[in-house]
């Protein structure tokens, strides 16, 4: 009987699993997990989870029972310490144990501060499993004082759950605004007002010096390079993540910004597989890393595919979101190499929509609050689809109908 084994217990490892038996896979899985809870959504933890809206189980994938009447071996609580791709074997917890195929789905995590600036205080927070949430949630009382350090979508989306409870909120962005490496000015700028009318304190090219604590080891504050001291309760560091590839590295597979796997999901050794935030793979020409849950779930299946011999490539169809108050952005696409942005009105108060064109090509599309703008938009784009950008900014043009065009 063939045994096959996913390292990496998330979204993309339970995604792989369960495609395995959906295409009539019989024999053996194993999901090996290093946390103790079974596979969970991560980005509620950020919004409804922290906000107190979403209870745990409801966070699970699956209920447990799920994995044992489709046979999968959830192997939680356990280290994976090398793989040994000439054997076919991997280390857990001390113990060797065989695969015919391999996926890693491994996934990535937060980058922290250095030490030296204080980022081993006590008080100091990521956001990216139940635990760093867990650890945290008790600090979101009203009145209390948080720093959040980085305006990309993690940290304004813990910005919005701590005004929404009624804390003093401040931001740094040490780039010249929020959200600089993933959106338009035009997104920035709604991004940021919307915060501001919650009274959340953004504060643009602005970075950390450093922080500051107690006797106790505690964080109280903070020094920013432009001077200015400000004081803190709790610190949420939200400056990106890094791929987990080391157990790939030490392995002998090619790594290329994560584990570089080809259009079948295949590493460089033809028995292991990779998916989700850790896996790079080619696309248009070049080669990227997504880092979203669609991702995670198309890659993932695709994956089980291939390791079942079916050579289906891969065709990313990019799409993220965001909830930050009572907004829900929406974004189709990638907008890599964009030179004109087309603003369109919604349909409802407070409805706008950004579009991203490359010449005369439909890039990607922001969308706040307009379903219809992300649906059309993103069925244009995967469709291969470019209108006029005349005919997007022009408040008559019924969206539905270019895509009939």
């Amino acid at each position: 009987m063939e045994h096959f084994v996913v390292i990496g217990a998330g979204q993309a490892g339970q995604s792989l699993t369960a495609k395995l038996r959906t295409l009539g896979f019989d024999g053996k899985i194993t999901l090996i997990g290093e946390e103790s809870a079974p596979p969970y959504q991560r980005p509620p933890l950020s919004k409804s989870y922290l906000l107190g809206e979403m209870e745990l189980e409801r966070l699970y994938l699956r209920p447990l029972e799920f994995y044992r009447d489709q046979k999968i071996d959830l192997m939680l609580g356990r280290h994976v310490s090398a793989i040994d791709p000439k054997a076919r074997q991997i280390q857990v917890n001390g113990e060797r144990l065989a695969y015919d195929k391999l996926a890693l789905t491994t996934g990535s995590t937060p980058r922290r501060l250095p030490d030296a600036i204080g980022g081993n205080l006590g008080g100091v927070f990521t956001v990216r499993n139940l635990a760093d949430v867990d650890a945290m949630a008790a600090r979101f009382d009203p009145g209390n004082r948080v720093l959040i350090i980085g305006g990309g979508y993690i940290g304004l989306e813990a910005a919005a759950v701590a005004a929404k409870k009624g804390l003093q909120v401040t931001l740094i962005e040490m780039a010249d605004r929020i959200l600089q490496r993933v959106a338009a000015p035009e997104t920035s700028d709604f991004i940021r007002a919307l915060h501001k009318s919650h009274k959340a304190d953004i504060r643009e090219s602005v970075g950390l010096s450093k922080l500051l604590g107690n006797d106790g080891g505690h964080v109280i504050g903070a020094e920013l390079t432009d001077g200015s001291v400000i004081e803190a309760d709790f610190v949420i560091v939200g400056v990106g993540i890094t791929p987990n590839d080391a157990l790939a590295h030490a392995a002998g597979l090619q790594i290329d910004n994560g584990i570089a796997v080809n259009e079948f999901g295949q590493t460089s050794d033809a028995h292991i597989f990779a998916a989700g935030d850790c896996a790079s793979f080619p696309y248009q020409g070049g080669r990227i890393r997504l880092e979203s849950v669609g991702n995670a779930i198309d890659q993932a299946e695709n994956a089980a595919a291939n390791m079942l011999g079916q050579s289906v490539p891969y065709q990313a169809k990019p799409w993220f979101w965001s909830d930050q108050y009572d907004m829900k952005l929406q974004i189709a696409g990638l907008n890599t190499g964009y030179d004109q942005i087309v603003a369109r009105q919604g349909d409802t108060p407070g409805a706008m929509s950004f579009w991203y064109f490359k010449g005369a090509r439909l890039l990607a599309v922001d969308a706040m609050n307009d379903p219809r703008a992300y649906m059309v938009g993103k069925r244009l784009i995967e469709g291969g689809k470019s209108p006029k950008a005349t005919l997007i900014g022009d408040p008559a043009t019924d969206l539905k109908s270019l895509l009939r065009a």
